[in-house]
């Protein structure tokens, strides 16, 4: 039987083509960041109503599990032994060491993370990744902050399931249905995080091997993305299902989203703390402030996007 949702490669570089297209024919450095206006960014600011902060970032992850073969590491260097705190001053002190892009640390890709076809966003060269770092689109680019209006659509709700189930793909008839049903609608600007219910399965299931199986966005829904100009993507999974739509293509929506659209994705993030605030208030947007670290060449950081309700 012939899955619906299936792409063949041509298909595939088809929809590149359109999405690249419509992205521009002078692609900026910071890519689709440059559609958040200082006007939009006030206009955020309106979205806030009761002053409430709410994290969108899950823990780090310092255990092994299916999910999470290389886990960060996260030790206290300060005190050690001899050194007695009980006499005198003395700081604690710790250090962090994490895998930038794995399957379970929330994380941003900056817009050098995605080789495609011999060339990153814009058509610059992979020469410009060296081992110090990139030269080009780093998350430097993102050093100012990323803040604007969040619109966050939940489509394990629109289905009436608690979470969509690995290797189920949201759709742009999804993504507009749950524009419908929750009475918003994505803006130019914007910035879009869909929820497939990942974390909140991680939760209640357990962890699994999510590079093999997990939920995400059909790459046809792009053209979604395109037609309202959203400026950054978020999900709860990496936003690519696996398996996935197209032969080949294991990553369609980082090739879309990052090379052909310039859109920073954010991975991995947790809504479960936020979900039931929005529907609790029936409103699904919010200012969003997203800090990444000022690592200079880094192809990604670590994030806690916070919602301003």
């Amino acid at each position: 039987m012939t899955d619906p949702l299936a792409l063949s490669p041509d298909d595939f570089e088809a929809l590149y083509r359109r999405l690249r297209g419509a992205a521009g024919a002078a692609p900026t450095p910071r890519g689709a960041l440059d559609r958040i206006t200082p006007e939009l960014v006030r206009r955020a600011v309106g979205e806030v109503r009761t002053g409430r902060t709410v994290s969108m970032a899950a823990p780090v992850e310092t255990r092994e599990e299916p999910d999470c073969p290389d886990p960060a590491r996260h030790w206290l260097t300060a005190p050690v032994p001899p050194e007695s705190p009980a006499d005198g001053l003395h700081f604690a002190r710790d250090r962090l060491a994490m895998n930038m892009h794995s399957n379970v640390d929330s994380h941003l890709d900056a817009l050098c993370h995605v080789i495609w076809e011999g060339t990153l966003y814009g058509g610059t060269p992979p020469s410009s990744l060296t081992p110090s770092g990139a030269t080009a689109l780093s998350v430097d680019l993102a050093r100012d902050g990323i803040v604007g209006r969040g619109v966050l659509l939940d489509i394990p709700a629109l289905h009436g399931v608690p979470w969509l189930e690995p290797g189920a793909q949201v759709t742009t008839e999804d993504l507009v249905a749950a524009e419908a049903a929750q009475n918003v609608r994505v803006e130019p600007g914007d910035l879009l995080f869909v929820r497939v219910g990942h974390r909140r399965r991680r939760r209640a299931m357990g962890p699994w091997d999510a590079a093999r199986e997990r939920a995400g966005i059909h790459p046809a829904a792009m053209e979604f993305l395109a037609e309202r100009e959203v400026a950054v993507l978020g999900c709860d999974s990496n936003s690519d299902a696996a398996p996935g739509a197209i032969p080949g293509v294991a990553f369609p929506i980082h090739v879309l989203a990052v090379h052909a659209m310039g859109i920073h994705l954010l991975d991995y993030l947790q809504f479960e703390d936020l979900t039931p605030l929005c529907a609790g208030r029936g409103h699904w947007s919010f200012l969003c402030v997203i800090a990444p670290l000022r690592i200079p060449g880094a192809t990604g950081s670590p994030v806690n996007p916070i919602a301003v309700l």
